[in-house]
C-alpha cells in the first residue's frame, strides 16, 4: 500500500533472523518458489516482521517478494471506514478479496513471471492497479490479518499480540487516530483472528520471541466461517500440536 508508514526496530529484525534459520532447510529443498503467511492483529507488526524477513532472506541470497493484504481490500481505506460506520457488521473477511490474493500467491508459486495487481493509495483514497515484475522472486510473503486463512502457502506465521498491546504501534503508523469506533472494530477482528494462531508453524509472542508448533495448517482446507474455525478444529489442531 503506497503511503504505508513501516517502522522496522530491532525486535522485528531479531525474530526475522530466528524465522529465516528455521526456513532456510525448506527453502533451500524446495524445487520452486515459497510462499508463506505474516498474519495477526492490526498494528502486531505484520508489515514490519515481513520487510525484516524480505531482508534477512536477501543476506541469504533469497529474494523475496511481500504482498501486503492491504491492496485487497475491496474498498480503499477512506471509503471502508466511512462503511464500516454505517454497518459495524461489515467489518470482517467481506472487506477482502481473499481468494486474489490466494490466486496471486498461487500464481507466484507456479512460475508466473509477472503478476497485475491492486495498488491502494491511502492518501488518495483510492486503488489504483500495477504490474509486479517476479524476476529474482524466490519466496513470496503475504502479510495481513486474515492472511493465516490462505491456501496457497507452505508455511504460515502467526504474530501473537492483541489489539490491546498494539495500540501504540498503530498510532505511531499515523493511519488512524485515537477513536472508540475504531477499538470496537479492533474487538471484532480480535475475535475473528485470535482462532488463527494454531493453524501456523511458527508463532512470534508479545515479546517477539520466536517458536515452532506442529504444521498442521498447511495443507489442509479448514472449515471456516465468518472468518472462524469452529470449536471442534481448534480443539483437533490443539490435540494435535507438538514443539518441533
Amino acid at each position: 500500500m503506497r503511503g504505508d508508514r513501516i517502522l522496522v526496530q530491532e525486535k522485528h529484525r531479531r525474530a526475522a533472523a530466528a524465522i529465516s534459520q528455521i526456513l532456510l532447510p525448506r527453502l533451500r529443498s524446495a524445487k520452486g518458489r515459497f510462499a508463506i503467511s505474516i498474519g495477526g492483529e492490526s498494528g502486531s507488526g505484520k508489515s514490519e516482521l515481513a520487510l525484516a524477513t524480505a531482508e534477512a532472506l536477501k543476506k541469504q541470497g533469497i529474494g523475496a517478494l511481500i504482498l501486503q493484504q492491504d491492496d485487497y481490500f475491496v474498498y480503499p481505506p477512506h471509503t471502508n471506514d466511512a462503511r464500516r460506520r454505517e454497518d459495524i457488521n461489515r467489518v470482517g473477511l467481506g472487506e477482502v478479496n481473499l481468494a486474489l490474493l490466494d490466486e496471486h500467491v498461487g500464481a507466484i508459486v507456479n512460475g508466473a513471471t509477472k503478476i497485475e495487481k491492486s495498488l491502494v493509495v491511502y492518501q488518495d483514497d483510492l486503488i489504483t492497479n500495477e504490474t509486479v515484475s517476479l524476476t529474482g522472486v524466490d519466496v513470496v510473503i503475504a502479510e495481513g490479518t486474515y492472511t493465516t486463512l490462505l491456501k496457497s502457502v507452505h508455511g504460515r506465521i502467526f504474530i501473537d499480540r492483541a489489539y490491546q498491546q498494539t495500540r501504540a504501534a498503530r498510532l505511531k503508523r499515523n493511519r488512524e487516530p485515537a477513536d472508540p469506533f475504531l477499538e470496537r472494530v479492533l474487538e471484532i477482528e480480535h475475535g475473528i483472528i485470535s482462532g488463527h494462531k494454531c493453524l501456523a508453524s511458527i508463532v512470534v509472542t508479545s515479546s517477539f520471541a520466536v517458536v515452532t508448533q506442529a504444521r498442521r495448517g498447511e495443507t489442509r482446507n479448514f472449515p471456516i466461517k465468518d472468518g472462524q474455525l469452529s470449536k471442534e478444529v481448534i480443539a483437533e489442531v490443539n490435540l494435535r500440536r507438538t514443539t518441533l
